[in-house]
């Protein structure tokens, strides 16, 4: 077992919470119970998993299914606080292969563009949403880093389910990229689709979120936390909504405006369903 905080696995670990360190080693970091569990449902195992022997004595299913084909180190309680992120570590942190995170289809149908969101937790959020709604693919421009510890934790593994495709180097180039991609998807036949608060005076056609066909094949587009959608990219929006609430709030968390509608598509099945009962 692992004591010492000066062994070489708590700075391979360490390095794994930065992006050059995770490129280096083609892996990523994930700390704690859940988001194991989240990457044993994934057709790829962790290549390690570091715990504690208090921890292993606990899990003894999660070890059965991670077999002789995961290296399992044990490390003590503090080795682990100095390696991770996590104020107070559970027990287990694993290192996940970069090729186990999950790609698009050839022609998704649903799509949530991003356009600039730099909070980790609102981008954790976003993942989480997307992933109940049925989106497909998520296009990250510039932004946040999608494989932040904090975006991880926040996304409660929806990170390892969600295809993502990060656009662009700089936050110049991400916009042009992305409203290349949108313009395409509108040749494509898609409807991009903005968002506008019903507070803002604007002369574009603006309707309630629950009047559009969101069966139809979709760009979502939502911006950034501060400045909102770039005008290029609202320049490619094809549909505008709202979400109606009190004057007294000038607009709405991304992640939380996100929320109904991302899961509009499933509200409108689930009453055509018990329509069809009744």
């Amino acid at each position: 077992m692992i004591t010492s905080k000066r062994n070489p696995l708590v700075r391979k670990l360490r390095g794994l919470l930065k992006k050059t360190g995770r490129e280096e080693h083609s892996s990523l970091l994930l700390e704690g119970s859940h988001l194991l569990e989240e990457a044993l449902k994934t057709n790829f195992l962790p290549t390690e998993v570091i715990a504690t022997p208090e921890w292993c004595d606990q899990h003894e299913e999660i070890l059965k299914k991670l077999a002789s084909r995961t290296l399992l180190t044990l490390v003590a309680q503090n080795v682990l606080e100095t390696s991770l992120s996590t104020v107070t570590p559970d027990g287990v942190a694993a290192i996940f292969p970069m090729q186990g995170l999950p790609k698009s289809g050839k022609a998704p149908k649903h799509i949530l563009a991003l356009d600039r969101i730099q909070d980790p937790g609102n981008l954790g959020n976003l993942f989480r949403s997307a992933l109940a709604g049925e989106y497909e693919v998520m296009w990250l421009a510039s932004g946040a880093d999608p494989l932040n510890q904090k975006v991880l934790r926040s996304s409660a593994g929806s990170v390892l389910h969600m295809p993502f495709e990060r656009i662009g180097h700089s936050s110049s180039s991400s916009i042009e990229m992305l409203v290349s991609k949108l313009n395409i998807a509108i040749d494509d036949n898609y409807q991009v689709v903005g968002t506008i608060s019903p507070n803002k005076i604007t002369d574009k056609k603006v309707k309630p979120y629950w009047e559009l066909d969101w069966d139809l094949p979709t760009v979502l587009v939502l911006g950034n936390e501060g400045s909102g959608v770039h005008a290029s990219i609202e320049a490619c929006c094809t549909d505008f909504v709202t979400l109606p609430h009190s004057s007294l709030v000038d607009s709405l968390n991304v992640a939380s405006a996100a929320v109904p509608l991302l899961l509009e598509r499933q509200r409108v099945k689930m009453v055509k369903g018990i329509q069809k009962k009744s």
